[in-house]
């Protein structure tokens, strides 16, 4: 009896044994999910001062502000060859989930115009951020304060004599100011600049006439009464219908189809990993962002540079790149802008 009571007792301790091995294992898959282990780079395919380049020093600021990561983020600014230079380091870090890469239209453009043997399958879609507009600033002390008049300059100024400043050459700038020449039957001197921010630098000091910067990248001017907004070029007005300047929100920025400019264009905010990463790897950035889109902080930068707010993940993200893809070869052959075989 002894001899069975002995062996009950010890089968009954390995069964709790088991049980607790068991209860612990329960626990695992979060302790034991995928983490940075160094600090994680995030390049940013563009000049600084950019709209890309903001919302990743945001990011950055926010993810350091709430302890978000236990490793740092590192921005990187990699902007040569049209951000070919930062999509070729990203292409080329198989295995390495700890560099990441925020996108605009660049992710189209650059492989289009320039032939450099990168597409965006080359990497690892995480997530959309947002969309971001475009619209037609003009400098404040011009005479013109709406579609209508500035078009009417335009016309009556000799070919290529009004200069249009974006960032870089055959990208989403240049795209759209191809498509108003178009429109309004005349020529622009077009003139590239490394980023958005330097772009806005020009419009102030006169050395353009019009540029067709998103939102975030003149919001400063705009509130210094230096520049003036004349349209979206979105099919819908803005949502945010806070004052920026003089009284006036971004829903008072009519849309530029309805100002008799019949153009559409928005660019994606996203993220991208390099190739090979698994789905935990994964799945840690689209948390990390969720995260991140959830403060203050975020809702802040939404609201000043008047972004679409749509947020895609998985295979819905990677859908809507690939028919974005589809419709930038169109309008970049329609520009002229293809790369010569």
């Amino acid at each position: 009896m002894k001899r069975f009571a002995t062996r009950r007792l010890a089968s009954c301790l390995t069964l709790a044994a088991a049980a607790s091995i068991l209860a612990l294992g329960t626990s695992l898959p979060a302790s034991a999910a995928w983490e940075p282990v160094r600090p994680v780079e995030f390049i940013v395919p563009a000049g600084t001062g950019g709209g890309a380049d903001q919302m990743a020093r945001t990011i950055q600021g926010i993810i350091t502000k709430h302890n978000l990561m236990k490793q740092p983020l590192v921005v990187i600014n990699k902007s040569g060859g049209a951000g070919g230079e930062g999509f070729l380091d990203v292409k080329t870090a198989n295995n390495n989930p700890h560099k990441i890469i925020i996108t605009l239209s660049n992710l189209f453009t650059t492989p289009l115009a320039t032939g450099i043997p990168f597409n965006w399958k080359d990497m690892t879609p995480v997530a959309m951020l947002a969309l971001d507009e475009f619209v037609l600033w003009v400098n404040a002390d011009k005479p013109y304060k709406t579609v209508k008049e500035y078009i009417e300059a335009v016309k009556a100024a000799p070919p290529g004599t009004m200069k249009m400043g974006g960032t870089g050459s055959k990208q989403e700038d240049q795209i759209i100011t191809v498509a108003m020449e178009k429109a309004i039957g005349s020529k622009f001197t077009y003139i590239p600049y490394k980023g958005g921010g330097e772009v806005a630098v020009q419009l102030v000091g006169q050395h353009v006439d019009s540029t067709v910067n998103n939102p975030i990248e003149a919001v400063a001017q705009w509130r210094g009464g230096k520049v003036r907004p004349l349209c979206v070029f979105d099919s819908k007005v803005m949502a945010y219908d806070e004052p920026v300047a003089d009284g006036k929100a971004w829903k008072d920025i009519p849309t530029c189809k309805s100002q008799g400019l019949d153009i559409e264009y928005v660019m994606l905010r996203g993220i991208f990993m390099s190739p090979k990463a698994t789905k935990d790897q994964v799945e840690y950035y689209v948390e990390l962002f969720k995260k991140v889109r959830a403060t203050p902080e975020w809702q802040d930068l939404m609201k000043s540079g008047a972004f679409n707010t749509t947020f895609m993940t998985g295979g819905e993200y990677a859908g809507w790149v690939g028919t974005e893809e589809k419709r930038h070869e169109t309008l970049m052959k329609d520009a002229g802008f293809l790369a010569s075989n």
